[in-house]
């Protein structure tokens, strides 16, 4: 598969400036490569449950959107064939969390990923697990 011309960057740049979801859970991205994608979000009161700890849904969006991130690096249009999540320990109110995600396999039309959100004490808080389709369209 022949890919984009634009740089991990540019893909990036043009992904974000549509994506009002990802600034408005204020994601910040840290890092950004070729199948790799770091950022970071503060858990505000909007993000808490019913128990006061962060909502899974603020978690599988935050994780959602790496994962978009990082398989559109390449800059072909990728969506996602098949996503899962395992939370493993609570988030509270005011906590700096990182969400990281990595691509393990990248084929002509599938990639898999691997997102980790972690605490500021690198605690895991959640695994997201990702599998993406890999389309014949370009970036843009």
């Amino acid at each position: 598969m022949e890919e984009s011309k634009m740089t991990p960057a540019e893909v990036l740049k043009k992904m974000f400036e549509k994506d009002h979801f990802s600034r408005w859970l204020g994601l910040q991205v840290s890092d950004y490569r070729l199948g790799y994608c770091k950022l970071h979000f503060r858990v505000t009161r909007d993000m808490l449950n019913g128990f006061s700890i962060v909502h899974g849904g603020v978690l599988f969006s935050a994780a959602d959107s790496a994962f978009a991130f990082a398989c559109n690096s390449h800059g072909t249009l990728t969506v996602a064939l098949d996503c899962s999540i395992s939370f493993t320990r609570s988030a509270l109110e005011g906590e700096l969390l990182t969400v990281e995600a990595r691509e393990v396999h990248l084929g002509n039309k599938v990639g898999i990923y691997d997102i980790r959100i972690t605490n500021e004490k690198t605690e895991m808080i959640a695994l997201f697990k990702g599998t993406a389709y890999r389309t014949s369209k370009k970036v843009g």
